[in-house]
């Protein structure tokens, strides 16, 4: 294995995400299903990295969908 010298960024699990955005892990999983955050699943566990969540979030992926009233 050839070292580039750069340190891939690490996934972590819904939880970490969800504190990460302060909200619960069940918006996570919601948002996973519903509204495309970036995940994958390894095995049973969602795992996402942190930079793409972010990205999410900056391109308006968490952001509350409007209601006309």
């Amino acid at each position: 294995m050839a070292k580039t010298g750069m340190t891939a960024e690490p996934w972590v699990s819904v939880e970490v995400i969800a504190e990460h955005l302060g909200v619960g892990k069940d918006t996570v999983y919601r948002w996973i299903d519903s509204r495309g955050l970036p995940a994958q699943k390894i095995g049973r566990l969602w795992k996402s990295r942190l930079s793409e969540v972010d990205a999410w979030v900056v391109a308006g992926g968490a952001a509350t969908k409007s209601t006309k009233r």
